[in-house]
């Protein structure tokens, strides 16, 4: 069989009282989108920011392509990308200019060409030339992503990717989620959106209150509860259905928790 792309093991973190973790497991397979869906302070962002080794664990353990995030760091970062809730690109550079800048700190042969193609790519071609700070939402994060995938790293994390952003701009973003999947790369995603992971994940693991409390394909999830009859009509369950009666609440769209309390 071939090795899980990311694989996580009884992780634990804490914030001096608070306990945010509270031992997670779950794998995601190479060249599949994996979303981690949850409420408001449930440690999705947490998640990432271990994998990524932004964050130490206080228990438990974690590889990204066989990488261990806590004794190999530095092999971990040659492997991922990561992509947080608000597009990171220079407003006073056009589109290209932010792609160059990037290929160049990556040392990468051709950063021109290297821009020319992501922009080709994310059909920002036609934007290119304009500075970053007339950008729609939707494109602003479509330049984010390319910028991400500047090294073509196999492994890339999506925290909370269509954050702030409107219908037709998050219908951008899926698709580019999509292609990444296409194209062979592993997409971990952090999401509050039920029909975001309904769209998109190919696996999708609930945490709620610091642990997965269920992980599965979405037909796998919906199998969980029976079908509800309607006027003699059976009616499937869907996500939302789902998720309201395992986690007892709904999805929140605002900034998580432990986000604040990493701040403090």
């Amino acid at each position: 069989m071939t090795e899980a792309a990311i694989r996580v093991r009884g992780l634990e973190k804490s914030y001096k009282e608070l306990h945010v973790l509270r031992g997670v497991d779950f794998e995601v397979e190479r060249g599949s989108i994996f979303a981690l869906l949850g409420s408001n302070g449930a440690g999705k962002t947490t998640v990432v920011r271990i994998l990524s080794t932004l964050l130490k664990a206080d228990a438990g353990t974690a590889t990204v392509l066989g990488f261990d995030v806590a004794a190999n760091p530095a092999g971990v970062r040659e492997s991922i990308s990561l992509t947080g809730q608000f597009a990171a690109v220079d407003e006073v550079l056009t589109g290209r200019e932010n792609l160059i800048l990037l290929a160049r700190l990556r040392h990468l042969a051709d950063p021109g060409a290297v821009a020319d193609g992501l922009l080709a790519r994310f059909s920002l071609t036609e934007a290119g030339g304009r500075k970053t700070a007339g950008y729609s939402g939707g494109m602003r994060r479509r330049l984010d992503i390319a910028m991400s995938l500047i090294g073509n790293p196999p492994v890339i994390f999506l925290d909370e990717p269509t954050t702030g952003l409107d219908p037709q701009a998050r219908i951008e973003v899926w698709q580019t989620v999509k292609e990444l999947a296409r194209n062979g790369t592993t997409v971990l995603l952090t999401t509050q959106y039920l029909d975001e992971a309904e769209h998109l994940a190919d696996r999708i693991a609930i945490l709620h209150k610091g642990t997965i409390i269920q992980n599965g394909t979405l037909e796998e999830l919906k199998r969980l509860l029976p079908p509800a009859e309607i006027e003699y009509v059976e009616k499937q369950p869907s996500l939302e259905d789902v998720f309201l009666a395992l986690v007892g609440e709904p999805a929140e769209e605002t900034q998580e928790q432990e986000e604040k309390e990493a701040s403090r």
